[in-house]
């Protein structure tokens, strides 16, 4: 048994060849938390498992004795590989086995940005196998879902569209966003949701900032009319960035937490008035 919260390395299979060398770390729940939903965190495009929601929610957790479960996809943080060679698809791939590997029971996965969109992905994974009850809700913070088309290539003007086609990669403009490779846009369409109806298989819980420059608070009200077929609160918060994590965005986010963890054994399950 590793320590609590003991940074490791999963090693995942890749479906065209050799592994994904995955960093992880996972908090096993104690007694007092032993029989309420874990917690699964899927961070953002070039972001990392130490940032401030995630080291909140680690802290959040350990005071409760609730299991969590954090780890880096491939390129990101202390996971291996480079950034500009992964995909939705490959991230994807190792949220689902990281997953599986790693947790036991009801999950509460929560999803930051395009970790709103892999969420969603999963879900639909998971649904596929028959395990819609490992999911205990979704908890999504300003979703990117369907970023790499949306937000990406329908913004893109007609210069910088053939500069990707032909250059293969669009250099970060800022130093926490990551480079564009025109096979995450390639690829991505294959993961598109807007499409049509989206199912989650659970209760979504959507929490969107208003003065989110990088994924529009129209965006959240897109996404919830593709999810017209599960229970969906979206709690907009005014003031509210991008990064949702100033003191009083991350008391809204355990308050959703709160919300949606299961009741007790026998008892009816919340409602989204609770």
């Amino acid at each position: 048994m590793h320590a609590p919260d003991a940074l490791d390395f999963l090693d995942i299979p890749n479906p065209v060849g050799g592994a994904w060398r995955i960093a992880r770390r996972l908090r096993p729940a104690t007694a007092a938390g032993a029989k309420a939903p874990g917690l699964v965190w899927l961070g953002g495009f070039a972001s990392d498992m130490d940032g401030t929601k995630a080291s909140f929610l680690d802290q959040w957790a350990q005071a409760r004795g609730r299991a969590f479960l954090r780890f880096d996809y491939s390129g990101h943080g202390r996971s291996e590989g480079r950034f500009e060679d992964g995909c939705i698809g490959d991230w994807l791939e190792q949220s689902l086995t990281v997953f599986e590997r790693s947790t036991q029971g009801p999950q509460i996965v929560l999803g930051s940005s395009m970790g709103g969109w892999i969420a969603l992905l999963l879900a639909q994974r998971l649904a596929a196998k028959g395990e819609s009850a490992r999911l205990a809700g979704l908890i999504l913070l300003a979703p990117a879902v369907d970023f790499t088309e949306a937000l990406m290539w329908e913004s893109f003007d007609a210069a910088t569209r053939r500069e990707l086609m032909e250059k293969g990669v669009l250099l970060a403009k800022e130093p926490d966003h990551g480079p564009v490779t025109r096979r995450l846009i390639e690829e991505g369409r294959h993961h598109l949701m807007l499409g049509g109806l989206i199912r989650a298989y659970a209760r979504v819980h959507i929490l969107q900032g208003m003065r989110d420059e990088a994924v529009p608070w129209r965006h959240a009200l897109t996404i919830v009319e593709h999810l017209n077929a599960d229970p969906v609160t979206l709690t907009f918060i005014a003031d509210g960035d991008h990064r949702l994590s100033q003191p009083e965005d991350l008391a809204q986010l355990a308050a959703a937490i709160e919300t949606m963890s299961a009741p007790p054994p026998g008892a009816p399950p919340p409602t989204l008035f609770d």
